[in-house]
Formats: C-alpha cells, sequence, structure tokens
C-alpha cells in the first residue's frame, strides 16, 4: 500500500487541507497494516508482541474519522465499520440467542471471526457499567484471534470511562488495549466541522415564533405531497411509534428521544428508517437534566455514524449550550457534530 501517495490525492480532489500531523499518522497506519499483512514470517516469530489495535486519540473535529475512514476504504480485506453501542447490541443479542453464558464469548468472536478481519469503531467510549465488565474478556479474545480493530476517540485508552461505576472491573481492558495496540494522537489546533463555515441554517435558536415559523416551514416543505403515518418500530418485543412519519422524514419532541427510558438501540432503529429528522425544544444542559444529556449524546452520535441530518430548535444557540459537568468532555464531540449534522451541506444520505 502507498497509503501517503493515496492519501495526498485524496485531499486534493476533496479540497482537504494538508498537514504534517495528519502524515504522519498516515504513515504510522501503513505501517500497521504492513506488519500485520505484509510481514507473515515476521509475524509467526513475534506473535505475542505484535500490535493488532491501532486507537487514534484526538480532540472533536480535528480529522481523525476522515483519517480512519480513508485508511478503511482501502482495506481489501473483509471489514466491518459499526457503532460500538451497535456492536454491543449485537453481542448480547447473540449470547441471548445461544443461551450459553459460561462460552459466549468465545462462540461470538468465533463468529465474528467468519465475518470480518478487521473491526473500526468510530468515536470509541464506554458509558455502560454492564459493556465495562465484560469488556476485557470480549477483547482479549477478539484479539488472541488476530482480527485487527481501528479506535477513534477523543479520550486515551487509560481515561476510558473514567469515574465510571466500579471502574475497577473495566481496569483489566484499558491493561489489555493498552498491551495490544498502538496508541497515537492527532494534533491539530483546530476543529474542521466547526471551521468550515458550513452555517448553522438549521440549528435555530432561541425558541421563539421566528424560529418556531423557519422550523415548520421547512417541514412543510420537505414533506408536502407526502401521507403522514404513525410508523411502528418493533424492537425487542415492543413498540416505539413515531407519530410524525412521513416517508423517512420524521419530526420529534426532545422528550420523545431523551426524557424516557429508551437508548441505543431504540436510536439505531430509528436512524435505520429516517433520511431526515426534525428535533423541536433541545433544552440547555446542567446537573439537573444530564441523564437525558446522556441519551443526547448517543442520539447524535449514532445519527453522524448513520449520516442523518438535522433540523433543530434549541433554548440555547450552539456556542452558548451549555452540560453537565462530568460529561462535559464528551458533550464537545456533540458539539461538534451537530455543526456538521446542521450545516446546509450535510444533506440526506
Amino acid at each position: 500500500m502507498k497509503l501517503n501517495k493515496l492519501f495526498l490525492e485524496h485531499c486534493k480532489i476533496n479540497k482537504f487541507e494538508i498537514n504534517k500531523n495528519q502524515l504522519e499518522i498516515i504513515d504510522n497506519l501503513e505501517k500497521f497494516y504492513n506488519e500485520n499483512y505484509s510481514s507473515k514470517f515476521f509475524s509467526k516469530l513475534f506473535n505475542n508482541t505484535k500490535k493488532i489495535g491501532f486507537y487514534l486519540v484526538g480532540d472533536v473535529g480535528v480529522g481523525k474519522t476522515m483519517l480512519l475512514n480513508f485508511f478503511f476504504n482501502q482495506i481489501e480485506e473483509k471489514k466491518l465499520r459499526l457503532h460500538f453501542n451497535e456492536f454491543m447490541i449485537g453481542f448480547h443479542d447473540f449470547i441471548f440467542q445461544i443461551k450459553d453464558k459460561e462460552n459466549g464469548i468465545e462462540k461470538f468472536v468465533k463468529d465474528l471471526t467468519k465475518k470480518t478481519k478487521i473491526l473500526y469503531f468510530d468515536e470509541f467510549q464506554v458509558t455502560n457499567i454492564v459493556d465495562a465488565m465484560i469488556l476485557g474478556k470480549l477483547f482479549k479474545k477478539i484479539f488472541e484471534e488476530k482480527i485487527l480493530v481501528l479506535f477513534s476517540s477523543n479520550i486515551r485508552i487509560k481515561d476510558l470511562y473514567k469515574d465510571g461505576l466500579q471502574r475497577e472491573q473495566f481496569l483489566p481492558f484499558i491493561k489489555i488495549l493498552q498491551d495490544y495496540s498502538y496508541e497515537k494522537e492527532l494534533l491539530i489546533d483546530e476543529d474542521y466541522r466547526t471551521n468550515a463555515n458550513n452555517g448553522l441554517e438549521r440549528f435555530l435558536a432561541p425558541i421563539n415564533e421566528k424560529t418556531n415559523f423557519i422550523f415548520n416551514k421547512f417541514f412543510r416543505t420537505l414533506t408536502k405531497n407526502i401521507n403522514k403515518e404513525n410508523k411502528i418500530l418493533e424492537i425487542k418485543g415492543r413498540n416505539l411509534v413515531i407519530d410524525n412519519f412521513f416517508n423517512g422524514i420524521a419530526k420529534f419532541n426532545f422528550d420523545e428521544l431523551c426524557n424516557r427510558n429508551i437508548g441505543s438501540e431504540d436510536y439505531i432503529k430509528i436512524a435505520n428508517n429516517c433520511s431526515f429528522i426534525f428535533l423541536e425544544n433541545l433544552p440547555n444542559f446542567n446537573y439537573t437534566n444530564s441523564n437525558q444529556q446522556q441519551r443526547f449524546i448517543t442520539l447524535i452520535d449514532i445519527l453522524y455514524e448513520k449520516k442523518i441530518p438535522l433540523m433543530i430548535t434549541s433554548e440555547k444557540s450552539l456556542d452558548k449550550l451549555g452540560s453537565s459537568l462530568d460529561i462535559s468532555n464528551t458533550f464537545k464531540r456533540t458539539i461538534s457534530r451537530l455543526h456538521e449534522l446542521t450545516s446546509l451541506s450535510f444533506q440526506s444520505k
């Protein structure tokens, strides 16, 4: 693979700014690939020390996803790019179906090896205590089966699940991740998503008669001559109803999505059935509604992964939106992604 040359061409075609830090990461990715696929003899000799994970850390919007997407697209081996919540839902479903908790991880990973040689998790983070408790055993088996894993994250490995419930049960996973992975940092001074002159024409604040008029007018424009239906999504034996659904275009109130007991599995199902989402009445966040904020973070991560454009009415503008202190760093990624998802340049999938 001649990644450096291909990457320069990729940046030129897409009019991306090029900097030495990105080129250094591209060089590291090529070495990582060659160690695992171009040096079979040495791989056998040094099997126990070979790194088969690549963990790219950096601030929000600096280009981590762009770099790893480019690398991932060059790979010809069997590969899977998944949102981490989606991956863990698949894991739990598999364990439930085979009803073999004792050997479940081994059977899941054996099945995974038939589907892929490379896994890619964009914006990796862990917030679920159930997942935190099993990740050590799960990823140890994944690495032992020689499945390469790519991670992008704005959290260093040592700080994952920081201050999380029963974090001591998560520490073995951190050790495994450090032992099996290269951790590289992408250092860039600006957030390309917020500095791309995208505009915020679909993020409307504050909530008043004017912004509500713009919001509803655009909604009527997109849904003109489309019949409304009550879309019923079945999720593990229960129904989630979308009241305002127009052939993939859906309108929600914030409370419908983030102020009740639903989560990533529901958001994935919604994203898989929608091409454009209107979201009304986004509140300002603080410690009193941190649970709703955490759900909102998960929702935006999934909509970004599934490339679903948004239009939002909000109490506060994006640059003034508050946060609960314990998730303020994670929320920076959400703010950055909202800049992109609500820009006019971000179109339906």
